[in-house]
Order: structure tokens, then C-alpha cells, then sequence
């Protein structure tokens, strides 16, 4: 951690001490989101963009042809993947995927693909030839918390996206044939430890700050639980982690338009 991370960490663990947040909000609260569909409407068969806070990330949407897994001949494919653009932050640089944006993506991955999110069984096209549904999510600019935000843009995206027609064993790019096939929308809340507190939806300074994170990822049950971090949460606080995110996720929810 670099020492401005230090001075931050030291900062933010003194605010939590005294039950406050350097915005104001309340420990089990998330920043303000908003949500914008279709944003690279003529690019791309599905996209939104999130802005968390002051945390900003575009998911799009890119659909293509290909042969199912051996295992799975009859399912549809979902791939996700995650960019950390230098413009986001000056720690991250460009070049191949490192360990950090590996683990956002296999995090909003798990948490889709566990809930059985995308119905992949209506993704066959023909013998050997599925629809394959590739996820980009691209961070624009980090204050914290990429999992959360990242999650919400790829299932918005993901409920907006239209499947392109397919005929004479060839995609028709402009021409949809429908939607795609979504079943149920997990939604996945990340919350901070900090000491002995627990704090939804942490910002950058307060994730200097943080001793571990857990990232539980929610429908009507729960899908996917990660968790991030040297430090260790104990049963009480595992608990309250999985309420604050059925509570939240259930809030987030109602804000995705499928318009």
C-alpha cells in the first residue's frame, strides 16, 4: 500500500471508531446509484452504465456463434471479463488482465452464473451451435468498490440485451429476435470490515482501511458468497453481511428497468 493508502487507512479506521463516515451515510447504506441502459445502444446488443458513488463502470454486451462445452452440449456460453482502464485509477496500467481484475470478473461471474441467471438451456441454436454471451466490464473511474458496481452493469446490461437473428448459419448484425433469456437477477452487495464495524458498499479510502470484505450475491436465496482480504469474519457478522445483501439487493432490484 502506497503511504498515501497508509494516511487514509489510519484516517478512516479513526472515523469508524466514532460510528461515522467520511460521506455521512450509514453503515449498512449504499452511495447513490444510477443506472443508465443501452448506453452504447448502436455498438452493442446490450450495455449499461452504473456510476456507484463516484466509482463509474460500462458493461457491454457482445454476442456470438460457437460449439457448446463437451460437458454441457446443449447449453448456451457466458464469459465474463474485466478491463481496469488506466484513466479509472494511476494504479492500474495497461497490458494483460492482472490478479485484480481476474478476481472482479470470476466474483460477477460466479454470482450470475450460480443463480442460473441467463437460461442457458434456450441458447442452443442448432447441434453443436450455441449462442455464446460475452460480458465486458470496463471501470471508468474507481472510488471503490468495482465488485458491487461492476455486478449491478453487467445484470442491468444483461436484462436489456436483444439476441441477434440467425439464419442460413449466419448472424444478421441490426436484426434481433428477441431478448435474452433471463430467469432471475442476482445482485451482489460487498461489505467491509473495519475493526470490529461493518460497512456496505465501501468507498476507496474506507477499503485502504478494511481488515477483510465479503461479497454475498443474492436472489430469493442466496447464490455466491466471496470473500476478499487478510482478516476473518465470524458467524454473528456473516449473518448480518447476508441480511444487509438480501436487503439491498432487493432495493437494487426495483431500479433495473427491463424496458
Amino acid at each position: 500500500m502506497e503511504i498515501e493508502g497508509y494516511l487514509k487507512k489510519d484516517y478512516i479506521t479513526n472515523l469508524v471508531k466514532q460510528d461515522k463516515r467520511e460521506d455521512a451515510r450509514k453503515f449498512d447504506e449504499h452511495r447513490k446509484i444510477l443506472v443508465d441502459n443501452d448506453y452504447v445502444k448502436d455498438k452493442a446488443p446490450g450495455s449499461c452504465f452504473v456510476q456507484l458513488g463516484k466509482t463509474k463502470v460500462l458493461a457491454g454486451i457482445s454476442i456470438a456463434v460457437g460449439e457448446p462445452f463437451s460437458d454441457r452440449p446443449n447449453d448456451g456460453v457466458m464469459s465474463t471479463s474485466t478491463e481496469l482502464r488506466p484513466m479509472a485509477s494511476p494504479r492500474f496500467e495497461s497490458g494483460p488482465p492482472n490478479d485484480e481484475s481476474i478476481e472482479i470478473a470470476r466474483v460477477i461471474d460466479r454470482g450470475i452464473r450460480e443463480a442460473g441467471a441467463i437460461d442457458t438451456k434456450k441458447l442452443l441454436i442448432e447441434d453443436n451451435l450455441v449462442w455464446i454471451v460475452f460480458i465486458d466490464i470496463h471501470v471508468l473511474d474507481h472510488d471503490g468498490n468495482l465488485i458491487d458496481a461492476g455486478g449491478i452493469a453487467a445484470m442491468s446490461a444483461l436484462l436489456n440485451t436483444r439476441l441477434p437473428k440467425y439464419e442460413d448459419g449466419k448472424i444478421i448484425y441490426g436484426e434481433y429476435s428477441g431478448k435474452l433469456p433471463i430467469n432471475c437477477v442476482p445482485i451482489p452487495c460487498t461489505t467491509a470490515k473495519i475493526g470490529k464495524n461493518l460497512l456496505v458498499d465501501p468507498s476507496l479510502n474506507e477499503e485502504y482501511a478494511m481488515d477483510a470484505r465479503l461479497t454475498v450475491a443474492t436472489t430469493d436465496i442466496i447464490n455466491a458468497m466471496q470473500k476478499g482480504g487478510t482478516g476473518s469474519f465470524n458467524e454473528e457478522e456473516i449473518m448480518a453481511c447476508v441480511d444487509a445483501a438480501f436487503e439491498q439487493g432487493n432495493k437494487i432490484r426495483k431500479m433495473l428497468s427491463t424496458d
